[in-house]
């Protein structure tokens, strides 16, 4: 079975937290750069909810959109800190009540950082998912319901990696890699390029 491991690196549900939400719009290889200083000058929430916002945007600025992504930090830090004594939530409700928290980010923690069956939508989920002919939608919200339908609870966290791991790499948007595919006779997509 292909391997499924989430790329960003984390050693718990805040460190997860916190990559997730500098991963928007920015790869996973830059967030990974940028988090053993984070990580290592801000431990826990509360002290990211202290933060001095100019250190802050500092350590964070090539992941892009860092101011926004550090008002999203500081404000989740708070609410974590001030509302879930400083433990990340691990419902979906409680999650994306958090400033900066959507569903995706909130089942990556509920999938990655506490086990729960949970479906990851991306972009490269969202392409990848409507390329195998699994949705028809372009709504994140759609597409979540349309693999959770076709896929047992206990599939939804690693087939959605699988799929995202695949769009990554494989099923790129531009570029698709079809002569590679490993999926390429089961692929009903029309777009495909021939081998």
């Amino acid at each position: 079975m292909p391997k499924t491991d989430m790329e960003l690196t984390h050693r718990s549900p805040w460190e997860l937290l916190v990559a997730t939400i500098l991963s928007a719009q920015c790869t996973d290889q830059r967030v990974n750069q940028v988090t053993p200083a984070l990580f290592k000058r801000y431990r826990r929430p509360r002290e990211y909810a202290q933060a001095a916002v100019p250190e802050l945007e500092g350590l964070i600025r090539s992941t892009g959109f860092y101011k926004s992504k550090a008002k999203h930090l500081i404000g989740c830090a708070r609410a974590v800190d001030e509302r879930f004594q400083g433990c990340v939530p691990s419902t979906m409700d409680e999650l994306t009540s958090l400033p900066g928290v959507g569903r995706k980010t909130a089942n990556v923690l509920l999938g990655n950082a506490f086990g729960q069956p949970a479906v990851i939508v991306d972009t490269h989920v969202k392409r990848v998912a409507n390329r195998l002919g699994l949705t028809r939608s372009e709504d994140p919200n759609q597409i979540e319901t349309d693999l959770q339908s076709v896929l047992a609870p206990i599939q939804w966290t690693p087939f959605s990696q699988r799929l995202l791991l695949h769009g990554r790499y494989v099923c790129l948007a531009r570029k698709p890699g079809c002569t590679t595919c490993v999926l390429y006779d089961e692929c009903p997509w029309k777009g495909k390029l021939p081998r």
